[in-house]
């Protein structure tokens, strides 16, 4: 059964919006490569059209679009490539990563809207409240019990 994560990214608002693919929804992406562009309507976007950015598997490996075929490669990364930040100028180093084919290990898809339908996507993805956010963060911490004093 493949499941995914597809992170819809609209350039117009800057927001990202989370759509669970079940076995049906993520079918439509299997097979697909990274810069394809495709229709959103088995995620629940009908008229949407987007484009596949990025994705990573269940260890976390990012997905590269340069490397051919579907599965993971070892390969000699230098600055510029994805999941790499070289600490010294010139610094490359060995780096597993996955290669742009969209398989059933994949986790997470990033996507990019480039056609939009009817609704709007806050519309279909309804905002969470404010105050969820907020009483997450009231809860008072557990305080630790006082420091036993040392006898003399």
């Amino acid at each position: 059964m493949v499941e995914f994560k597809v992170v819809v990214a609209d350039p117009k608002t800057g927001r990202a919006y989370n759509v669970d693919a079940g076995s049906g929804m993520a079918g439509a992406l299997v097979g697909k490569k990274i810069g394809d562009e495709v229709d959103a309507g088995p995620l629940g976007l009908s008229g949407y059209k987007v484009k596949i950015t990025g994705g990573s598997d269940r260890t976390g490996t990012p997905a590269n679009k340069s490397l051919p075929g579907a599965g993971r490669k070892r390969i000699l990364a230098a600055a510029g490539t994805t999941g790499y930040h070289p600490k010294m100028e010139g610094q490359r180093r060995r780096k597993m990563l996955r290669s742009k084919e969209i398989t059933p290990d994949f986790v997470q898809v990033n996507t990019l809207v480039t056609a939009y339908g009817d609704k709007t996507l806050e519309e279909i993805f309804p905002a969470k409240p404010e105050g969820e956010k907020k009483a997450d963060a009231a809860k008072t911490p557990e305080r630790r019990p006082a420091a036993k004093k040392s006898k003399k």
